[in-house]
């Protein structure tokens, strides 16, 4: 369908597509503490991930990232998705989990990784959607079926992330 026909509107919001991606071994996550320069969640542990590049699919773009992030290649699959609220433009956010990380661990400029303990993750500052998606995949395996969530800040400035039922 051309674009002309996409019914882009100012009403509707354009998505920016990202990643998030969860490596587990046991009880344990591989997450990215962000490097004291960064912009945004600096000294914060969040999952792995970023944009989809133009010309990418989710999956390809979730390889990269994992790579250049933390050197590590997995066998990865789509867990579900999230629409972030984000004003006038969205980001849809495509959570997908790992497991078997082979090849060897190196930090990025985007900060250090490490293997965190779920439970730990509680105590630990971290990006704020982090515990409600990890709480939500940590039971999921290949072939479960995707999960669907948008996440918004209430009236209270309070991140909320909603999970479809």
């Amino acid at each position: 369908m051309p674009q002309s026909d996409q019914g882009i509107t100012h009403y509707r919001y354009m998505l920016i597509p990202r990643t998030a991606i969860f490596i587990r071994r046991g009880d344990e996550y591989l997450l990215i503490k962000g490097a004291p320069t960064k912009r945004l969640w600096a000294g914060k542990y969040n999952g792995l991930g970023g944009h989809v590049e133009r010309g990418e699919d989710v999956l390809s773009a979730a390889r990269r990232e994992l790579l250049e992030e933390t050197g590590l290649s997995a066998d990865l699959w789509l867990c579900g998705t999230v629409v972030v609220n984000a004003g006038e433009t969205g980001i849809c956010l495509f959570v997908f989990c790992g497991e078997n990380a082979a090849g060897e661990i190196k930090a990025s400029e985007e900060g250090a990784v490490e293997w965190v303990r779920k439970e730990a993750v509680l105590h630990l500052p971290v990006v704020e959607d982090l515990p409600a998606l990890l709480e939500r995949i940590h039971q999921m395996k290949r072939g479960d079926p995707l999960f669907a969530a948008r996440s918004f800040y209430d009236e209270d400035e309070k991140l909320k992330v909603v999970f479809a039922e």
